[in-house]
């Protein structure tokens, strides 16, 4: 490492203030201190010095999101050699998979960073790193089969429309990967839903449907796949989000170092859970014809983008709610909300995205009245003497 740092420092002054390469000092800064922590301190007022800095903690989201990428790719494999009903290795699956989904994230990546570069450089600021979870997240949750051409003007729609716009990282006040997956399901809704979309280049004779997409066309319940492999991935959909085994241990992996936040994670799982189950006791007492309300309440857990949402991209430090009592109304009302779309609206069977995307919004209002009642709180504990 000492060596790869004297080359740094050596050409550096090449694209410092006056240096040859002075219009590129943002993407130069951007590659070093991706290698290397910042040397930078404050200069005045009180602060905690840390050794982690954006960079190492948007790694540390990466490396809980990297099972995530292999296991879609293996599972891609997977669902397509089942679909033909042929039988195939574990590196058949897999190397089917990367073939699939690795121009995806190589796409997500150039277009996206290519336009954060292009922005730092107009601007003359630093290049904002946290699409480097967000180009990780945007291939996870699309379609193995999504067109690359897609995935680019989704992702450069999220860019420009969902960050830069406000200002860049930390600026937006909506979710960019979750944008861009918005941008693909109302844009090109044929590409992003039904049955032929969740497998890569799927047999016609086999049923590619998800097991929301089952209950959304009227299949019974005991069409589902069995709750475990539901649990464990083994079954159609976006590319990252089927496992929730994975999801869970990268959830845990976030919250041991610090990064996710536990309080948003368990709120969502409450909130989902505790009106599932609200409604499946309804359905079974009123007679109640609904498919959503009769399946049982984990099954909400284990289908779809539930866990992956709550894990991911409700834990976002930028949208979502800020204060502790805060963070726990969120993520209640992102699970419950979640729940009301699967059940009472019958064109949209999923319901993760759009009830992130609504909470980001209401975040900051959240904030406020939970800041607004402590400032109250206190007050009343404060005694005023009247003076006589």
């Amino acid at each position: 490492m000492s060596s790869l740092r004297k080359t740094v420092d050596k050409i550096k002054p090449y694209f410092e203030k006056g240096g040859k390469f002075e219009y590129l000092h943002s993407t130069f800064e951007a590659f070093e201190t991706f290698l290397f922590v910042p040397d930078t301190t404050t200069t005045s007022g009180s602060h905690i010095r840390d050794y982690i800095d954006m960079k190492r903690t948007m790694t540390i989201v990466v490396l809980a999101l990297t099972p995530l990428l292999l296991f879609g790719m293996w599972n891609v494999g997977y669902q397509h050699f089942l679909s033909y009903g042929e039988e195939a290795s574990l590196w058949q699956n897999f190397w089917f998979g990367f073939l699939k989904v690795f121009p995806i994230l190589v796409v997500s990546y150039v277009v996206g960073l290519g336009i954060e570069f292009a922005f730092a450089q107009v601007r003359g600021h630093e290049v904002n790193e946290g699409f480097l979870v967000t180009g990780f997240l945007i291939p996870l949750i699309v379609p193995p089969d999504t067109p690359l051409w897609m995935v680019a003007l989704a992702t450069a729609f999220a860019v420009i429309i969902g960050k830069e716009v406000f200002g860049g990282t930390g600026m937006n006040i909506l979710n960019p990967a979750l944008l861009a997956r918005a941008f693909l399901f109302f844009a090109y809704p044929q590409d992003m839903s039904g049955e032929k979309v969740w497998i890569a280049e799927k047999a016609d004779a086999f049923s590619g449907a998800t097991p929301l997409g089952k209950l959304l066309v009227g299949e019974p319940l005991s069409t589902l796949p069995h709750a475990s492999d539901m649990f464990w991935g083994l079954i159609p959909g976006s590319i990252g989000e089927t496992s929730t085994f994975l999801i869970l241990l990268g959830g845990l992996f976030l919250i041991i170092t610090g990064i996710g936040s536990w309080r948003v994670m368990l709120s969502v799982f409450i909130g989902g859970f505790g009106l599932a189950g609200f409604l499946w006791i309804l359905a079974h007492y009123t007679g109640v014809d609904n498919a959503y309300m009769s399946i049982p309440p984990y099954y909400h857990l284990i289908m779809g983008g539930f866990a992956f949402g709550a894990v991911f991209m409700a834990t976002d430090p930028v949208t979502a709610a800020q204060t502790n009592k805060g963070k726990w109304i969120y993520g209640i009302l992102i699970g419950v909300l979640v729940i009301i779309i699967r059940v009472f609206n019958p064109a949209y069977p999923e319901g993760m995205m759009l009830a992130i995307l609504l909470m980001n919004v209401f975040a900051p209002l959240i904030d406020h009245f939970v800041v607004e009642a402590n400032i109250k709180k206190r007050l009343k504990r404060i005694k005023v003497q009247t003076v006589k």
